[in-house]
């Protein structure tokens, strides 16, 4: 028996549309975008690679991690900044590590850059944006430092300075005022501080401190808390009242598990 092959239609598919509304008048919701928040930069200076981030997580309105790590090891010449997702973030540089420790051995070489590139980016393609992971892809390989922005629907751009997560356009904004061929070390460092620092006070989803990663020519450099521009200074007063400051009206005291004794359960 044959099967009949249909070609693909091309644009837009409105084929579930009525199934959808009858669904919705049917009082199910349906799912809404999750907004999420992040600050990830990088910059190529003159021997090297720096890479910076934010340290809040956020879920909906709530902080939930103030020190988080947003930078991923990929391999010993290659780190890799997340933004979105932090579940997708998270297991999908730690996939594409593993496959890029087989690749160096079985190659018996170090692995350049733009394999990695390949790596994300065909697994990003193969999902069609629904692993939310936006990555800055930063390492040095034969080629000398490489960036890459990695989109979650699998585009990528190399570029020499890029930023990405909702508070992307402010850290830009430090970059395509302060940036230049052939930074200095030190100097790529302080713009990335002050990017990710931007991008802190600007951006309700990014907070916290800043983490900061220098790859350079087989060595690589981690900067945990490079810099922490949200300390909490020490309370002006003390808050703390002694026992009895405010009175007890009335006390009560109530059992509300009732053990009852029962007929023994028959195991013969």
């Amino acid at each position: 028996m044959t099967q009949r092959l249909e070609k693909p239609k091309g644009g837009f598919n409105f084929d579930n549309y009525q199934r959808n509304l009858f669904l919705e008048q049917k009082g199910l919701s349906l799912p809404k975008a999750i907004s999420t928040g992040t600050t990830i930069v990088g910059v190529i200076f003159k021997d090297g690679i720096v890479l910076g981030a934010d340290t809040r997580a956020t879920e909906d309105t709530i902080v939930a991690e103030k020190n988080c790590k947003k930078i991923h090891y990929l391999a010993p010449n290659m780190y890799c900044c997340g933004a979105g997702t932090a579940a997708d973030t998270e297991f999908t540089t730690a996939l594409i590590s593993s496959k890029l420790e087989l690749h160096r051995l079985n190659t018996g070489r170090e692995a350049r850059v733009t394999t990695a590139m390949t790596f994300l980016k065909q697994m990003l393609f193969r999902y069609q944006g629904n692993v939310g992971a936006a990555l800055i892809l930063g390492g040095f390989d034969v080629n000398g430092p490489s960036l890459f922005l990695i989109h979650p629907h699998g585009s990528t751009d190399k570029t020499p300075y890029g930023t990405m997560g909702s508070g992307s356009l402010a850290a830009m904004s430090v970059f395509e005022t302060r940036w230049r061929k052939n930074l200095e070390r030190q100097e790529a460092i302080d713009l990335v501080k002050d990017a990710v620092e931007a991008g802190i006070f600007n951006d309700l989803g990014s907070g916290s401190n800043v983490d900061i990663n220098i790859i350079e020519r087989g060595r690589c450099e981690i900067l945990r808390n490079y810099a922490k521009p949200n300390e909490r200074d020490e309370k002006q007063a003390s808050y703390k009242y002694p026992r009895g400051t405010t009175s007890i009206l009335k006390e009560s005291i109530r059992n509300l598990v009732l053990v009852t004794e029962g007929e023994a359960m028959d195991i013969s």
